[in-house]
C-alpha cells in the first residue's frame, strides 16, 4: 500500500509542477502582450511627435524603429510561447489523467482490503457465536 500511496504523491506533484507551467506560461504571455501593447503606443506617439508615420521614410524617428522592432520580436516570442501553452496544456491533461488512474487504483485496492477485513471479521465474529453457543450449550 505505500508504493501506491507514494505514487499517488508523485503524480500529484507531477500535476502541480505542470499547473504551474502552464501559469507561468500564461503570465509569460501576457506581460508580453502588455509591453508590446506600450511600445505600439510610444510608437504612435513617437510617430506625432516627428510627423512621419512611413517607416520607409528616410527621416523616420530611430526610436520608433527601434520599438518596432522590439514590439515585433515581442510578438513572435508571444507566438512560440502559444505553441508551448498548448504542449504544456496537454502535458497538464495526460498528467492529470495518470493521477485519476492511480488514484481510482488506489480507492479500489482500498475497498478490497475493506472488504477482506470485513470478511475476516465476520469469520471471528460467526466462530466466536460458535464458542459462545457451544459454552451455553454445553452448561
Amino acid at each position: 500500500m505505500k508504493s501506491r500511496e507514494t505514487l499517488v504523491r508523485l503524480k500529484k506533484f507531477q500535476v502541480d509542477e505542470k499547473r504551474r507551467k502552464v501559469a507561468q506560461i500564461e503570465t509569460m504571455i501576457g506581460e508580453f502582450d502588455r509591453v508590446a501593447g506600450e511600445l505600439e503606443r510610444e510608437i504612435r506617439l513617437e510617430q506625432d511627435r516627428a510627423g512621419i508615420h512611413d517607416p520607409a521614410h528616410f527621416a523616420y524617428p530611430t526610436y520608433a524603429k527601434a520599438a518596432i522592432a522590439r514590439r515585433e520580436n515581442l510578438k513572435r516570442s508571444v507566438d512560440e510561447l502559444r505553441i508551448q501553452l498548448e504542449d504544456a496544456k496537454s502535458a497538464l491533461g495526460e498528467a492529470f489523467d495518470d493521477l485519476k488512474k492511480v488514484e481510482l487504483l488506489d480507492v479500489r485496492d482500498q475497498m478490497r482490503e475493506r472488504e477482506t477485513e470485513g470478511a475476516s471479521e465476520a469469520t471471528e465474529l460467526h466462530e466466536v457465536g460458535l464458542l459462545g453457543a457451544r459454552g451455553i450449550a454445553s452448561a
